[in-house]
């Protein structure tokens, strides 16, 4: 099935949307020589941008698109769809990699179905490889700050500038069940959670505070327990001004900080009295989106994936995995509309 070049599999790869993200994901590919891509998405000036750009075959239809049988899916359609690639590829033996999701219909399903299957099922988790996130994973396992007390951070974006080429309610960032805030926050708990451990239990406020043209939930408020111990309070909003990732994380031995515009992690050591920085900048950026969006921890990501694929590491973030994730933004959903404590 597959032909073996310089020690890998050469794998046939197909992008299913060719959005932001999906052009992004063909960036990646590309940037990790991975020349077998082909794409799929129904719209002509998507595809004829893509083609135009990236030198590559796309398709009109997903039926033509399988007729040239790729091994691969990387499915970077809107989240309401993913389940409909992810069934299909789980019945027809294709390894996937999905886009952030904030919809769970169906995956308890694709992930019973997956157990009897030898492919890869992934879910994206893409700040897990950003060098911040890891640099903090690295100072807390290695006790910088001491026993952990608790912690607050806080994601601010304003959704008209995520594509600020065209109008939120072209895509799905506009509709209820999809709406930017609320993708936002899995997007966040997938790395904090990798930090912290599990979720005991949550308290939430989640409001539609700015009319965008929809009725979208923009601001979501977050006390998170922890199994652990320890608690934080997580803030993602949609309608910052300013694009903001800021955290304090307070331990009985001193602080991190970590500020995602300034590029800078650092820690605060008592016995001292002072800072201790740590560069986390660097990398590349695409034209159009915030300087500190780096296309480096979207490569290692994909890399990641298709390194798990050739048995080289195991993938660490597995639809299970995700659908925990997604468990806890649905409770901190319950737990504003009740007005009480919602456990895990």
């Amino acid at each position: 099935m597959c032909n073996i070049i310089v020690g890998d599999w050469k794998l046939k790869i197909l992008v299913i949307g060719l959005g932001s993200m999906g052009k992004r994901r063909i960036r990646n590919l590309k940037a990790l020589n991975e020349d077998d891509v082909i794409a799929f998405d129904p719209r002509e000036d998507r595809r004829k941008e893509v083609a135009q750009k990236f030198n590559i075959n796309t398709f009109s239809s997903f039926e033509d698109a399988m007729n040239e049988k790729p091994e691969v899916f990387v499915i970077s359609v809107p989240p309401d769809i993913h389940i409909k690639y992810q069934s299909y590829a789980v019945k027809n033996d294709i390894h996937f990699f999905t886009e952030a999701s904030v919809v769970s219909d169906g995956l308890e399903k694709v992930i019973e179905e997956l157990k009897n299957k030898n492919i890869i099922g992934a879910a994206s988790s893409t700040l897990r490889f950003h060098p911040a996130v890891k640099k903090i994973k690295q100072l807390i396992d290695d006790k910088e700050i001491g026993e952990l007390c608790t912690f607050t951070y806080h994601s601010g974006q304003y959704l008209p500038d995520w594509h600020p080429w065209e109008n939120i309610n072209d895509f799905y960032v506009s509709k209820k069940e999809t709406g930017g805030g609320r993708e936002i926050v899995p997007f966040e708990l997938s790395w904090i959670s990798w930090i912290f451990g599990n979720v005991k239990s949550v308290i939430g406020l989640v409001e539609n505070s700015l009319d965008m043209g929809e009725s979208i939930d923009d601001v979501y408020h977050s006390l998170l327990k922890f199994e652990s111990g320890i608690n934080g309070h997580l803030l993602v909003d949609v309608v910052s001004r300013f694009a903001y990732r800021q955290m304090k994380i307070l331990g009985k031995k001193g602080v991190i900080e970590w500020d995602w515009s300034k590029q800078r992690v650092r820690v605060f050591k008592p016995e001292k009295n002072e800072w201790m920085g740590f560069n986390v900048g660097g990398g590349t950026n695409e034209a159009g989106y915030n300087e500190n969006i780096i296309e480096e921890m979207y490569i290692n990501e994909i890399r990641h994936f298709l390194n798990s694929i050739r048995k080289k590491e195991e993938y660490h973030y597995s639809l299970e995995d995700d659908l925990a994730i997604l468990n806890i933004l649905y409770a901190i959903e319950k737990s504003s509309r009740n007005g009480r404590v919602e456990k895990i």
